[in-house]
């Protein structure tokens, strides 16, 4: 069986609005061991509505639709179905009587417009709607002359609704497909995506049993695994399998799963060995405190976060080399001296186990723009240097990742 979402909506057509049922209905569908093959969103035009249903029905078993189900002028998914399998739209007394209970109880008169909201093309099944106005709609189109055959489920828009409606009415009418579905995520970073797909070989092959996805983000590397079986342990076993061995090939590169980020691994290894943290930087202002104070845990280990303005060390006196900016000339130090200097004052100010910094954006004409981070412990300082490649926004996202795992690795290494 293969599914086709379609999201109706100008609104997420323009931009205005994210579609994010398409996403939360494609993860149902595959616990449920359906593939989705096609995402869909089109605007509210009767013509293009049409269109986009007709192809549907041709190239998917089940088609799931959201959105257009309201009572305003342009709301239109209801008269777009009636006019792909040519017919009426039918009034169904049950399900006016129910949208006029609703506005009884709310003390309120059904407006007249909301009468359309009780008709269905004609063949079809209301979907009841406890949670609003707008019931969906259940069709089975595999005797159109449109394609060889769908079932098709229509749900309003509204998120809330629509959970509630797909688990009640739409899931326990879904053919079995006699296969499952399971996926796992396994994160990476330190090396581009297509250095780490050509260090994985043939584990990332289309058609393989279980997929390996590449997706990149700030430089944080995703490796999303789909397993295909019979039963949920088989797809279980399956994953573990590929799990491991993507960890045994890229070795310290992984630094987590599923919703494990950097900070979350950091803060956890800090945690568990009993090392407390201090954090400067100037050139991510406040991102890097700002992600170590989201991680559980936190309040055990971080002691410290100071954001500073400006583009050199001698910026702030409590941070320089020695004395005061007033009675000591600034430190001769090139840039990655800077920011261990910055990383080794942190630390010591602190008092704390780790003291980790990141220096300011280097702009200069002869190379990249470019930021350097320092990390400083006890008998352990090292620094390095973070070159812009491609888009400058995630500049800084990059770089607060980067410095976390500098202390990532140092802890692995004991």
């Amino acid at each position: 069986m293969r599914a086709e979402i379609i999201a109706i909506g100008t609104e997420l057509t323009t931009g205005a609005k994210l579609d994010t049922n398409s996403q939360w209905l494609s993860v149902e569908l595959s616990r449920l061991g359906i593939p989705v093959q096609y995402h869909t969103t089109v605007a509210d035009g009767l013509d293009e509505m049409l269109d986009v249903f007709r192809l549907a029905t041709q190239r998917a078993d089940l088609v799931i639709i959201t959105g257009g189900l309201g009572p305003t002028l342009d709301d239109l998914t209801r008269q777009a179905l009636a006019a792909m399998l040519d017919c009426e739209l039918i009034l169904d007394p049950q399900s006016l009587d129910v949208i006029h209970g609703m506005f009884a109880s709310r003390g309120r008169t059904m407006p007249e417009r909301n009468r359309i909201q009780a008709m269905f093309p004609q063949g079809s099944e209301p979907i009841p709607n406890h949670r609003g106005t707008a019931p969906g709609i259940w069709l089975d189109v595999s005797c159109s002359a449109e394609g060889p055959g769908s079932q098709m489920a229509v749900l309003p828009g509204v998120p809330s609704e629509m959970k509630y409606m797909f688990h009640e009415f739409v899931r326990p009418r879904l053919p079995s497909s006699g296969r499952v579905i399971r996926s796992a995520r396994v994160h990476c970073f330190g090396s581009g995506e297509s250095a780490i797909e050509e260090m994985l070989g043939d584990l990332t092959a289309r058609g393989r049993n279980p997929e390996v996805g590449i997706t990149a983000h700030e430089a944080t590397i995703t490796l999303r695994i789909a397993a295909h079986g019979a039963t949920v342990e088989e797809c279980a076993s399956r994953i573990e399998q590929t799990r491991l061995t993507i960890r045994e090939t890229l070795g310290s590169l992984v630094f987590g799963e599923e919703d494990q980020e950097l900070q979350d691994v950091v803060v956890a290894m800090l945690v568990s060995r009993g090392k407390t943290l201090a954090t400067v930087e100037q050139g991510t202002g406040g991102l890097l405190a700002q992600r170590l104070t989201s991680a559980a845990g936190i309040e055990q280990v971080y002691r410290q976060g100071t954001v500073m303005t400006g583009n050199a060390l001698t910026d702030r006196s409590d941070l320089a080399h020695t004395g005061s900016l007033e009675t000591s000339p600034a430190p001769s130090l090139d840039w990655e001296q800077q920011a261990l200097l910055l990383a080794q004052q942190c630390r010591q100010r602190s008092g704390v186990d780790y003291g980790l910094a990141v220096g300011a954006l280097v702009e200069e004409s002869s190379a990249a723009p470019t930021m350097h981070v320092g990390l400083s412990g006890s008998g352990f300082d090292a620094a390095c240097g973070v070159t812009q490649i491609g888009d400058p926004a995630i500049m800084q996202g990059r770089t607060a990742k980067t410095a976390l795992d500098r202390l990532r690795l140092h802890l692995l290494q004991g």
